[in-house]
């Protein structure tokens, strides 16, 4: 190799280094992924994640940019040694960076790299990165725009997501990957268009006479399933039952918590759903949660896609800042009292086979 086509080589492969650096400080999540080949690696021990292909790079990439606050990555060059087609070098990184769910921190890191000539100029065959320092001391700065930070001596309270992000519809990539973890976790996934198709496949799953329990839903409200369930029909409900009780006698109150830990069906909504494949729920009394955690028989869970979120500390965030407050209002509205999070159920996996189906709806629907 000359001197001249190695000079070019050096500028080519600097030039994807810094595109690198661009593309993920512009979230721009296409043009990251376009720089591996189409077999390239990412992968990061230390988050810890892995992704091969362009498609998981891709994907991997829109999960974590998901949770940022703000991140800030400076890149400085370092080694380039050339082997004709291939190449292997080092990049040297520093980055601040706040999640959603409030961590933080300042970080050193290391690039070891792969680089491979195409005939669309130099890609990442393979990109290790590897942390070198790590301060999660709590920033004093904020990005223009977020949650002002505090410059005591205590730590600053996480940031709150805008509720207007809780409220989005997830895009219909993020909701087959949620549909594909919650299959590895054991449950049933479908994905349908809307609360009409939700409301029809509800009816699908219930097997006449049935003893079904739904419950307290705005989503099962807005969509009609509590009306159908619940009023005279196939089903031997257990709202109605329920709301025929004396629960100021000791019978009754008995009977009462009977009917709702065991039914054959309980058809309910969460609060939120991770990308991870879990499910979360959230209650004042708790009254409906053990037919959720395994009480029924079959449980059925109709979830709008504005639910999906990254992980379980932002489904929590979710619930609190999002899903409670609206809550509460339907709550003094309805009940003449406020509401509380009293009860939290997290459901990771489905041990019985069969037993839990998650409806993921394309559209936004309840809380």
């Amino acid at each position: 190799m000359n001197d001249l086509q190695a000079a070019l080589d050096r500028v080519g492969i600097e030039a994807l280094r810094a595109e690198f650096t661009d593309a993920v400080m512009m979230r721009d999540r296409a043009r990251l992924a376009s720089l591996f080949t189409p077999d390239g690696v990412l992968r990061m021990p230390d988050i810890p994640a892995e992704h091969t292909g362009r498609d998981e790079i891709l994907a991997g990439g829109e999960r974590l940019q998901s949770q940022w606050d703000f991140f800030v990555q400076n890149s400085h060059p370092g080694t380039v040694r050339l082997d004709g087609d291939t190449a292997t070098g080092r990049a040297y990184i520093q980055e601040i960076a706040r999640t959603l769910d409030g961590r933080e921190g300042l970080n050193y890191a290391v690039y070891h790299d792969r680089y491979r000539r195409t005939g669309e100029g130099w890609k990442f065959a393979e990109r290790v990165y590897e942390v070198r320092y790590l301060d999660t001391s709590p920033l004093t700065g904020s990005a223009p725009g977020s949650v002002a930070r505090s410059t005591g001596t205590e730590p600053a309270p996480a940031p709150a997501l805008p509720a207007a992000a809780f409220g989005e519809p997830a895009t219909a990539e993020r909701l087959e990957r949620v549909a594909a973890a919650l299959r590895a976790n054991g449950f049933a996934a479908e994905i349908l268009d809307d609360a009409a198709a939700a409301r029809a496949r509800v009816r699908e799953l219930i097997p006449e006479g049935a003893s079904v329990l739904t419950g307290a839903s705005e989503t099962l409200r807005l969509s009609g399933i509590e009306e159908d369930i619940n009023a005279p029909g196939p089903y031997d409900a257990v709202k109605p039952r329920l709301l025929a009780l004396d629960r100021t006698t000791a019978e009754g109150a008995d009977t009462f918590r009977r009917l709702l830990a065991s039914p054959d069906v309980v058809v309910n909504s969460v609060a939120a759903v991770t990308e991870t494949g879990s499910l979360v729920l959230a209650s004042g009394s708790g009254s409906q949660l053990p037919a959720n955690a395994g009480g029924a028989a079959r449980a059925v869970w109709v979830v709008g896609a504005q639910k999906v979120v990254p992980d379980l500390a932002t489904a929590l965030r979710r619930v609190e800042g999002h899903a409670l407050p609206l809550e509460d209002v339907r709550a003094r509205e309805t009940y003449g009292r406020p509401s509380a999070l009293n009860r939290l159920l997290v459901l990771h996996g489905e041990p019985a086979p069969g037993r839990g189906t998650v409806l993921l709806l394309r559209e936004s629907l309840g809380f």
